[in-house]
Formats: structure tokens, sequence, C-alpha cells
């Protein structure tokens, strides 16, 4: 009868299972965080509220506009600081936010959101320069300004 020899001498070691073992658990990491990632960006995607009377296009169109009016000097940087409120507004009120002025819509959406809280200081920097005349605005504070708002319409998902 024949014997069967079994070769002990393999050429493939337990170091060999061991390294596909961990090549394998790095790649299913990687395909699990790009599914989570896609998932992540399509919710994103689908739950961009609706501008009221305004595309996706032209929302992004207006803020180049606002960002390129900043550019333009105090009186510019002054008129983008209220135009960027507003589009912060019509944001908001597209949520359906509950309020009568953005002061009050802001205070409920900051409980949604908490990182809106930073754009209380541009919004209270807009009503200094439409209340008080003699308020002058630097061109850093501008830029400040227009920062948070674009921080702001991100964290909403308008931008």
């Amino acid at each position: 009868m024949d014997e069967y020899i079994v070769d002990t001498s393999s050429s493939f070691t337990w170091g060999g299972y061991l390294f596909l073992l961990v090549v394998g658990f790095v790649v299913a990491l990687f395909v699990i965080g790009i599914a989570a990632y896609g998932i992540w960006k399509l919710k994103r995607l689908l739950t961009r509220p609706e501008m009221v009377g305004m595309t996706r296009e032209q929302v992004l169109r207006r803020w180049q506009e606002v960002r390129k009016t900043g550019r333009q000097g105090i009186m510019g940087a002054k008129l983008a600081i209220f135009e960027a409120d507003t589009l912060l507004d019509s944001g908001l009120k597209s949520m359906m936010m509950p309020g009568e002025t953005l002061g009050e819509r802001l205070k409920v959406a900051c409980y949604k959101y908490p990182r809106l809280r930073n754009v209380w200081w541009a919004h209270k920097l807009r009503n200094q320069l439409a209340h008080d005349s003699s308020f002058q605005l630097t061109r850093r504070e501008a830029e400040r300004a227009l920062d948070e708002f674009e921080r702001a319409l991100k964290v909403l998902n308008v931008l």
C-alpha cells in the first residue's frame, strides 16, 4: 500500500497567514471608510434645504457676488455683510426655523446646529452697522464677518 507523505516544510508559514489577515483587515477598513464617506456625502446632498425662490447655482453665484462686493472697499464690505446676513436669514427661513427675526431664528437653530453660535458675532456686527452711523468697520472685521457667515451657510448645508 502506498503511504501518504505529509510535507511539513511548506513554504507558506503562519507568518504568511498573519500577513494576509492583517492586509485583509486593512483593506476591509478602507472599504468601510469609503462606504461611510459616500453615505455621508449622499445624506448631505439629499438633505440640503431648498432656498425659497433660488436654485443651488443661484445661491452659489449670489455668495460669490457677496465675496466680490466685500473686496471693494469699506462700503462694499458693509454691503456684503448686509447681503450675507440676508442670505443666512433666507437659509434659515427655508429650513422653517421659527421666529420673526434672524436673531430669533438663530437662537432656535443653535440648538440643532451648535456651531452656528460663531455667527452671532457677525450678525451683531451687521446690526451695529445698521443702527450706529458712527461705527467704523475695519477690513479685518469685515473679512472675519464674511468668513463666519460662510461657515454658517456651510453648516446649514446651504453652500
